[in-house]
C-alpha cells in the first residue's frame, strides 16, 4: 500500500523565508523517512555542495489529498553531518523548551494575513483607488464587506481534518485581511502546527488564484498591519492569583526591547508605529485591555488575578520557533 507524504520545510530566503514542499511516495507503510533536496535551489547551500537534509519532526494527515496521505514538517539539516542548518530555528527552540521545562510554558499565536489578488493589491480593494475606511470589516458579514470566506471555511476544515490546533477565525480590519489561532499548546507544537496551518492556507488559496501575504504593512496609509500577536503563560502565571508573575513576566521582556523587536518579524517599524492598535517598536508598555500597548494584559485575568498576557508585538510573517524562543528564555530566566 503506498501513500504520498509532503514534506514541509522552511528555506533561507531573506529578509523572510518561504515555506517549501515536495512529495515522497512512501510504500509496505513505513514511516516517514529522512530526506533530502536541492539547498542551492532555496538559498540554504551553494552548487558545489547542495545536498540538505530533511529530518521529519511532526506528521500530520493530509487534508488536501485525504486517504492515508499524510503532511510531513521538517527541521533542515546539514547532510554533511546531520547538525543544524544554519536557518533551522527550530533545534535552537529546542533546546531552550528543554531548559525551562519545569515552567511549563504554554503559547496561543493569532495569525493574521491579508489575501491579494495576483496584481498585488488586497482583494476588496478597488483597482482604482481606496474602499471605505476600515470599520465595518471587523468580523464583519455581507457582500462589500467581507472577501474570500469561501477560502476561510475551506482552510479551516482542512486544519480540523489535519488534527491541528485550530482555535477559530475572523475578519480582520482591512478588507481581504484574516486571522486565525493555533494553541494552547508548548513552544515547539505551537510553532509545528502555524508552520503546518500557513501551508495549507496557501495550498487552499493556491486552487482560487488568490495570493496569501505575509507582510507587516501589507497596505499603506491608514489601515493595520498584520502580526501574530503571541499569548504565553508560565505555571506560575496561570496559578499564582495576585497577579505578581504576570507582571515579572511583562517586566522582563521589556528590559530586552532590541533583542525581541530584531526576532519579531521584518519590517516591523512599519506596522508598530503607535497607531492602528500598536505601542511604538522603540518602547515598552504593558496594561490591562490595553491594545495600543506592547503587551495586553486582558481584564478577565486581571479579574482573578492569574493567566496569561498577550505580546502584541510579533508580525504576520514573524518566525514561530523564534518568537516562542525568546519569550520562554527572556519570562524563565528572569525567575
Amino acid at each position: 500500500m503506498a501513500r504520498q507524504a509532503e514534506y514541509i520545510w522552511i528555506d533561507g530566503t531573506e529578509p523572510t523565508p518561504l515555506l517549501r514542499s515536495k512529495t515522497k511516495i512512501i510504500r509496505d507503510g513505513g514511516e516517514a523517512p529522512v530526506w533530502g533536496f536541492d539547498g542551492s535551489s532555496t538559498n540554504q547551500a551553494t552548487g558545489e555542495s547542495s545536498d540538505c537534509e530533511l529530518k521529519p519532526v511532526f506528521t500530520c494527515p493530509d487534508p488536501i489529498r485525504g486517504g492515508d496521505n499524510i503532511l510531513v514538517m521538517c527541521e533542515v539539516n546539514l547532510a554533511v553531518n546531520d547538525s543544524p542548518h544554519p536557518t533551522n530555528t527550530r533545534d535552537a527552540c529546542a533546546a531552550v523548551a528543554k531548559k525551562y521545562a519545569s515552567h511549563e510554558m504554554i503559547f496561543g499565536i493569532e495569525q493574521e494575513y491579508t489575501f491579494l489578488r495576483t496584481d498585488g493589491e488586497p482583494l476588496g480593494f478597488p483597482v482604482r483607488g481606496y474602499p471605505a475606511p476600515q470599520g465595518p470589516y471587523y468580523c464583519g458579514v455581507g457582500a462589500g464587506r467581507v472577501y474570500a470566506r469561501e477560502i476561510i471555511e475551506e482552510h479551516t476544515q482542512a486544519c480540523l481534518d489535519a488534527d491541528l490546533l485550530i482555535e477559530g477565525t475572523n475578519a480582520e480590519v482591512m478588507p481581504g485581511q484574516w486571522e486565525f489561532q493555533i494553541g494552547a499548546a508548548d513552544a515547539l507544537t505551537v510553532s509545528d502546527h502555524l508552520y503546518v496551518a500557513r501551508w495549507l492556507l496557501h495550498r487552499v488559496a493556491e486552487d482560487y488564484d488568490v495570493v496569501v501575504s505575509l507582510d507587516a504593512k501589507p497596505a499603506k496609509g491608514d489601515w493595520n498591519g498584520a502580526g501574530a500577536h503571541t499569548n504565553f503563560s508560565t505555571k506560575a502565571m496561570r496559578e499564582d492569583t495576585d497577579m505578581k508573575a504576570i507582571e515579572a513576566a511583562c517586566q522582563a521582556i521589556g528590559k530586552k526591547i532590541d533583542l525581541h523587536i530584531a526576532g519579531y518579524g521584518h519590517d516591523i517599524e512599519s506596522r508598530l508605529t503607535g497607531a492602528h492598535e500598536t505601542a511604538p517598536y522603540y518602547e515598552f508598555s504593558y496594561g490591562v485591555s490595553n491594545r495600543a500597548a506592547s503587551i495586553r494584559i486582558p481584564w478577565q485575568v486581571q479579574r482573578v488575578g492569574k493567566g496569561y498576557a498577550e505580546d502584541r508585538r510579533p508580525n504576520a510573517n514573524c518566525d514561530p520557533y523564534t518568537v516562542t524562543r525568546l519569550i520562554t528564555e527572556t519570562v524563565c530566566s528572569a525567575v
